[in-house]
């Protein structure tokens, strides 16, 4: 994803131009911007595996696992806790917010409405993210993206310190609401004679969450593992379509505030070499170790208490915001300060193929893993625990690895990055080099 999971804003300083009246719009490919792109679209399948491989509810609870998972599996919880759960997806977004103010800029020197331009691309964005959520796979980012990234729109032309006090105060406020959405339960959950009379009512709601969370466990297993694409789809529209609409609040409180940040850090230069090395240097190893001292202890406290359900909702689902921003903002400041000499290595060029192509590999990840997993496909769904998944993800990495570079040697685009673009300029662009 970067800018949107396709990367399509820009193409590589030595590929040829597209053809037609709007081959300039895209001008040389920013390296920094594919190589972290590249490296996020890794990392999100570590961050999905989960949901892929297990029940939903697995993704926030590890206690959903078989058994409630093994020893093992707390500590690679632990690790995607702290390095990989929302921190790729917070950097997808980051680069998301800068190709959309990329991708206006330079639609601008050949278009006199390069806004609505953006507005077609990013509602075809919300197709492809709606057809992937009921075909594919009900972690669907796109859809979101599409959507707040047309409300980011409204804010292109605004200036990007602004853009980034709202996009870090409207953060604030979404982390703010989140706990407290949460925070109840897991109060009467872990405070001694919270419940009382006074709470009777909401302290019985607890077993029942933990009741249909259960039950919703038990049926996805049963569709998932052995059910054939046709059950399966009928119970995504059927059972978890509200996921859409839990998805389109968060983004609200979580998306749109990144993509603002994301556009602002692109305009103050930070993917492109405008800021002084040193200060990039300093503030992003501050913001790792701002992250990692508020989140490990926060990460802690569920894990040592066998991850009781609603206080492991509130710390996955809601506190963990708090960490999560100064770890992204972090990772996304070192990363743009080491990709210009890392991305010229054997990883880094493939990183960066494929980066360009993650809109491709992001949708491919979700057919190869719906293959292994489904029950059309191996099965598998619902019979590894966290450990066993990790040579999955390796293998899903390897040929994300693997494919991208010698695709782009032949090739302008991904497939699927050819196909957005010709929908998005309604022609047919030349896909051989």
């Amino acid at each position: 994803m970067a800018q949107n999971p396709a990367g399509d804003t820009a193409h590589s300083q030595s590929a040829p131009s597209s053809p037609g009246p709007l081959a300039s719009v895209s001008g040389p490919r920013l390296i920094s911007l594919d190589f972290i792109r590249g490296l996020a679209v890794l990392g999100i399948l570590f961050a999905n595996i989960t949901a892929f491989a297990q029940p939903m509810t697995a993704y926030f609870w590890p206690g959903a696992l078989p058994g409630g998972g093994t020893p093992a599996d707390t500590w690679v919880w632990l690790f995607q806790f702290l390095f990989i759960d929302g921190k790729m997806r917070g950097l997808f977004t980051l680069l998301f917010g800068a190709g959309i103010v990329l991708f206006v800029e330079r639609a601008s020197a050949k278009t006199a409405h390069p806004r609505l331009l953006q507005l077609r691309r990013l509602a075809w964005l919300l197709l492809f993210g709606l057809l992937h959520f009921f075909l594919l796979f009900r972690g669907d980012i796109l859809t979101i993206y599409g959507t707040w990234g047309i409300a980011a729109l409204l804010f292109v032309r605004l200036d990007p310190v602004k853009k980034l006090v709202f996009g870090l105060m409207l953060y604030g406020f979404g982390s703010l609401m989140l706990m407290l959405f949460t925070g109840e339960a897991a109060w009467l959950e872990q405070v001694p004679g919270a419940c009382n009379e006074q709470s009777a009512e909401a302290c019985a709601g607890l077993a029942d969450t933990v009741a249909k969370a259960e039950k919703d466990i038990h049926d996805q297993n049963a569709i998932y593992s052995s059910g054939s694409f046709g059950d399966i789809l009928a119970y995504t529209a059927d059972a978890q379509s509200n996921i859409l609409t839990k998805g389109a609040v968060f983004g609200m409180l979580e998306t749109l505030p990144l993509i603002l940040i994301g556009m602002a850090l692109y305009q103050f230069g930070l993917f492109s070499g405008g800021i002084e090395p040193s200060a990039l240097r300093r503030w992003g190893w501050i913001g790792i170790a701002v992250g990692l001292a508020i989140g490990l202890p926060m990460a802690l406290w569920p894990m040592l208490q066998g991850f009781p359900y609603h206080l492991n909702m509130f710390v996955f689902n809601a506190a963990a915001q708090i960490p999560r921003l100064p770890m992204v903002l972090g990772m996304a400041v070192l990363l743009a300060l080491w990709a210009p000499s890392l991305a010229h290595s054997w990883l880094g060029l493939r990183l960066q193929a494929a980066g360009r192509m993650a809109f491709s590999n992001y949708i491919g990840t979700s057919i190869l893993m719906s293959a292994i997993f489904n029950g059309w496909g191996l099965g598998l769904f619902g019979s590894l625990n966290r450990l066993e998944m990790l040579p999955v993800v390796a293998l899903g990495m390897g040929l994300m690895l693997v494919w991208s570079k010698p695709w782009l040697a032949r090739f302008r685009y991904g497939p699927l990055e050819w196909l957005w673009r010709c929908l998005t300029y309604r022609r047919l662009f030349a896909m051989r080099r």
